[in-house]
């Protein structure tokens, strides 16, 4: 039986090789035995972008287009913009009411990016809530699977709690828990090897990256600060060159073997990072060369019809799930 996935991202900017790793590989491969969402967040990326909708509104059709340009097909893919899906914010509204602000409050997902953006206290309510938005996201099209990284886990949680609780209150079989899928690395760490790999951060490949901007970009990676001269041992693990050779270098027997010349001394920094900038731009060129032919009028043609898909699977879970709380219909 054909499951149901949901997946999504926010369009504060274009995807990186963290999304590739993270979430699209998998959506590539589930397109082909599933029915497949992929959601533009624009609603979501203003919680923390309101003063900046502009960048939003432009990065709407940019990350469609690294959608198509890494392998999604738009047969197989249902891709429609969240902001015209009426029926996700009234599932939102009800949704609030079944989930306290201490839970909110207690999500670790949600404490380490108030920690990060927020330190002076000043959170807006919406991003305190995106949790549950995303519950009505996932709730809204009766998803079975979820791809996601592990830092998304516990929104995956907090989906099901609301999942469980409507059951409980008002009616089993109107909403359905969903199960997460990891993705094929939990996470990929930046360039600067001292955060996980972010839009914001100033710390990412994107998938559209020139060969040059890769091959600088792989120059200036976090390595051993102890491995100053060829000769000197040098350390793989925390070695942000290695963690990306881990993930993308395909020969694993030859990869071993450098990690053991690297600790023994007499393989530099450079070499290592030149394998490397060869294997990213094998990976990243043919998506960038493919991205190039894709208009925006192609882009906002296919939004428009996935968009109004979408519209009637979310109608129809908000009337189920107004029917199931016996609230009063004109």
């Amino acid at each position: 039986m054909r499951k149901v996935v949901l997946t999504g991202d926010r369009p504060t900017g274009r995807l990186h090789l963290g999304h590739y790793v993270g979430s699209l590989q998998n959506r590539i491969k589930l397109q082909n035995e599933n029915q497949q969402y992929i959601m533009v967040a624009d609603i979501q990326a203003l919680t923390d972008n309101v003063e900046r909708v502009g960048v939003v509104s432009k990065n709407i059709v940019e990350i469609v287009k690294d959608y198509l340009a890494v392998g999604l097909i738009p047969e197989q893919n249902c891709i429609f913009l969240q902001s015209c899906i009426s029926a996700i914010a009234e599932l939102s509204i009800l949704f609030l009411n079944m989930v306290n602000i201490s839970r909110l409050e207690r999500n670790p997902t949600v404490k380490e990016e108030i920690k990060k953006k927020y330190r002076s206290g000043n959170v807006p309510a919406g991003f305190l809530c995106y949790p549950v938005s995303q519950a009505a996201d996932i709730l809204a099209f009766g998803s079975d699977i979820i791809p996601v990284g592990s830092d998304q886990l516990p929104m995956i949680e907090q989906t099901n709690e609301i999942a469980r609780k409507f059951s409980r209150l008002y009616k089993k079989g109107v909403l359905k828990e969903v199960t997460p899928l990891l993705g094929t690395v939990s996470r990929l760490p930046g360039i600067d090897g001292k955060n996980k790999m972010g839009k914001s951060l100033n710390n990412a490949i994107y998938l559209s990256d020139s060969d040059d901007d890769i091959c600088k970009k792989v120059l200036s990676m976090f390595t051993d600060p102890d491995h100053i001269k060829v000769s000197d041992p040098g350390k793989v693990d925390g070695n942000v060159v290695f963690a990306y050779m881990d993930v993308f270098f395909q020969n694993k027997e030859e990869l071993e073997s450098m990690k053991a010349h690297y600790k023994k001394g007499g393989l530099g920094d450079t070499v290592i990072k030149n394998i490397l900038s060869k294997v990213l731009i094998d990976l990243i060129s043919p998506m960038r060369e493919k991205r190039e032919t894709i208009s925006d009028e192609y882009v906002l043609s296919l939004l428009s019809c996935g968009t109004s898909a979408a519209r009637k699977v979310a109608d129809n879970t908000l009337i189920e799930v107004k029917k199931a709380m016996g609230m009063f219909r004109l």
